[in-house]
């Protein structure tokens, strides 16, 4: 009896560990053992253990994941050494710490390197088989370290290694939207991270596995604080607790910004102005600057949103953006600082087209920054819609180095609720050819510098990080963060190699699954774009909250806050015209990128009505006329969505039932938003085109009033 009991008790207990419940809390970097028994033993045969001299609290992070991750893959108890006394060891380190990398013959490949790129190659030192994972300095033996990891973590070869691998972009970054109170402006997973009360006495370890994850895909920046700044981050009492987050991420090669309130001189500093041009402001500022590189001294500078949506700047005293900017340069220059200034302003007593602004604006200052100001420019002239071609300050100020803002969180994309992996749409944007310089002048090579020579240059995104357990809300979310790293550092990386990665070391290696998981992922984003804003149609989402359709507001202060503003239906069509005939927005973008839009009949149909106001009877590629073609897009992308919780059910053998039934309900509210979406825009829509939706789709069982009347009080990321 007690044999069977006991026998009873192994069974149950190896029954919970196969389906033991995962949060999504250890996010790409679980180090699962690995169930493949010929890969496993392979693997084995290439590693015995890990010579590491430990030198630096980076190496000894590098150290540390070397040998947890590889006890755990390989289901083995690895040998740390500090002496070459066996064949397959991997040996860590920089040329400069150990002698043996050093005479390994790297010196020609190593130079080609900057501090952060790294090398990871197969040698034989003293007759003795191994494997060298290296780089000019420690953070950049770390990045090797992550990257050899996820080589095994994703069953690639250990023979044969030729891996040298260097960031294309300087600055790898997250922007914060967090405030003070911890409310996350568009944040859709939980309140912010920073415990701002119990800094800096006490650090979460939260913290620490936020720098882990972050440099595990070479993300070398982090902006604290929101862009609508609040000056008191810029007290000392704040600046200690900075200080100690600063702490934390050093060792893992992440520097700290911070938002600069432009009128923090007046609302902290007790002066009368801010005015840029004022010497006591000047005078100000550079003392605050020293006071923080006291606290910090490697602190990375200041982001600074200035005279946009009511945040103070220089304009307010007749200065302009460069006025602005280049004092702030001046007074952070001699610590090696950075000014990062954004370029999404629009001002509601300029009447013009709001895709026109920015580029009014910066254009004329172009070569008037500093050096060490970059001009943060989003991604498309709107903001951070499902879809957008790109910004046409992109290619036009060829003086000043540019800086991309992607947005991760999914503000215009479904928020926590949405599958949207966004590496399809950042490499929409990043291969869009500007011809500034002619044919191959790629968003791409404007922002690494590349086009224009610039050797401060970088890409940033708005974080989706929160303080729910999976840190971002919705399971699926992680990849985005991830793919903004990944692509961060190699933008010529596929949006299918990125999704493979990570559902690989997210969840499942089968084959079963990733046949039906690459492809859904990489096609969620066009499916969202169908059934919200489809044929160039955009921002016709809720206003504040920015959740679900409401294409009929028209009642907001602001004329460009108003989504009537942007679709202009009527009865004879729908679209902003932004040909010589409209706004010429067009006249924004040089010859050979506006070609393919300027005329109607030629122009790309997914930005058809961005950039035309079309005849709701006007006839499409497909053959149907454009209202028909609008509820084609919406019926589809509703129907993709049922497609994609019906593939995801079929995932339940690989996935734990935790974040497998997660998933599932998430699908099933992505597809009830789905539906509301095609519903309540093709109702209101119809109002105008006076057109039936065609008999083949099923009628919306509720009136358009109803959809007018939906309230969302406690909508998130307010």
């Amino acid at each position: 009896m007690i044999i069977r009991k006991f026998v009873f008790t192994l069974m149950y207990c190896s029954l919970l560990f196969v389906c033991k419940a995962e949060n999504g809390y250890e996010l790409w970097l679980r180090y699962l053992p690995i169930n493949d028994k010929t890969l496993i033993q392979k693997y084995r045969n290439n590693i015995s253990g890990v010579l590491i001299i430990s030198t630096s609290a980076t190496i000894d992070i590098a150290k540390r994941e070397l040998t947890t991750a590889l006890n755990s893959l390989l289901r083995a108890q690895m040998v740390t050494t500090e002496k070459l006394d066996r064949n397959n060891l991997i040996v860590a380190g920089t040329p400069s710490a150990n002698s043996l990398i050093k005479n390994a013959g790297l010196e020609p490949m190593l130079n080609q390197l900057d501090d952060e790129g790294f090398i990871i190659v197969n040698k034989i030192i003293n007759t003795k088989k191994c494997i060298i994972i290296t780089g000019n300095t420690d953070v950049a033996v770390l990045y090797g370290t992550f990257h050899f990891l996820r080589m095994i973590q994703t069953g690639q070869s250990l023979s044969s290694l030729q891996v040298v691998s260097a960031p294309h972009v300087k600055l790898r970054m997250l922007n914060h939207w967090d405030n003070l109170d911890r409310t996350v402006e568009r944040g859709y997973a939980g309140s912010s991270i920073w415990n701002w009360h119990t800094l800096p006495g006490y650090i979460d370890p939260r913290y620490i596995d936020y720098a882990r994850a972050n440099a595990s895909i070479g993300i070398n920046g982090t902006v604290l604080t929101n862009v609508n700044a609040n000056a008191v981050f810029l007290t000392p009492a704040y600046l200690q607790k900075v200080s100690a987050l600063a702490d934390v991420f050093r060792p893992y090669g992440i520097k700290v910004y911070l938002t600069a309130r432009f009128s923090a001189p007046i609302e902290i500093g007790k002066l009368k102005t801010a005015d840029p041009l004022d010497p006591q402001v000047q005078e100000w500022w550079k003392q605050k600057i020293q006071e923080i590189y006291r606290e910090i001294p490697d602190f990375g500078g200041f982001l600074v949103k200035a005279n946009s949506e009511g945040q103070p700047g220089p304009q307010d005293y007749k200065r302009t953006h460069t006025d602005g900017a280049n004092m702030l340069a001046d007074a952070i220059a001699p610590y090696n600082g950075i000014v990062i200034w954004r370029a999404f302003v629009y001002s509601n007593e300029n009447p013009v087209d709001r895709h026109k602004q920015a580029y009014h604006d910066f254009v004329p200052l172009d070569g008037q920054f500093k050096s060490n100001v970059l001009l943060q420019v989003k991604n498309g002239a709107i903001d951070f819609m499902p879809r957008e071609p790109f910004h046409p300050l992109f290619g036009a100020m060829p003086k000043t180095p540019l800086m991309m803002e992607f947005q991760v969180t999914q503000e215009y994309l479904g928020q926590g609720t949405t599958l949207a992996f966004l590496a399809p749409l950042f490499k929409e944007t990043m291969e869009s050819d500007t011809y500034s310089k002619g044919k191959g002048s790629t968003v791409a090579k404007v922002i690494d510098g590349s086009l224009d020579r610039h050797v401060l240059n970088g890409i940033a995104a708005v974080s989706n990080i929160g303080s729910d357990i999976n840190w971002t809300g919705h399971p699926l979310s992680q990849a985005n963060w991830y793919a903004l790293g990944r692509l961060a550092w190699d933008h010529s990386l596929t949006s299918e190699k990125i999704a493979e990665e990570w559902l690989r070391m997210t969840f499942s290696s089968r084959d079963e699954f990733l046949k039906i998981m690459i492809p859904l992922m990489c096609e969620s984003r066009e499916t969202v774009v169908q059934y919200m804003n489809p044929l160039g149609l955009h921002h016709i989402m809720g206003t504040s909250h920015h959740y679900g359709p409401a294409p009929w507001v028209n009642t907001l202060s602001r004329p460009e806050w108003n989504p009537v503003y942007y679709h202009k239906a009527d009865s004879a069509g729908i679209g902003f015209d932004r040909t010589a005939t409209g706004s010429n927005a067009l006249s924004q973008y040089f010859p050979e990128a506006r070609k393919r839009w300027e005329d109607v009949s030629t122009c790309e149909e997914k930005n058809l009505l961005w950039f035309h106001h079309v005849p709701w009877t006007f006839k499409l590629r497909s053959g149907r006329t454009l209202w028909d073609e609008l509820c084609y897009n919406y019926y589809t992308g509703a129907s993709k969505v049922k497609q994609m919780q019906v593939s995801w059910k079929k995932m339940q053998p690989f996935v734990d039932s935790q974040r497998f039934n997660q998933i599932d309900m998430l699908f099933q509210v992505q597809y009830e938003e789905a539906l509301w979406w095609r519903n309540a825009c093709l109702l209101y829509f119809q109002t105008f085109s006076s057109m039936p939706i065609p008999s083949q789709y099923e009628k919306p069982d509720k009136t358009l009033e109803y959809y007018k009347s939906l309230r969302f009080p406690f909508a998130p990321g307010i």
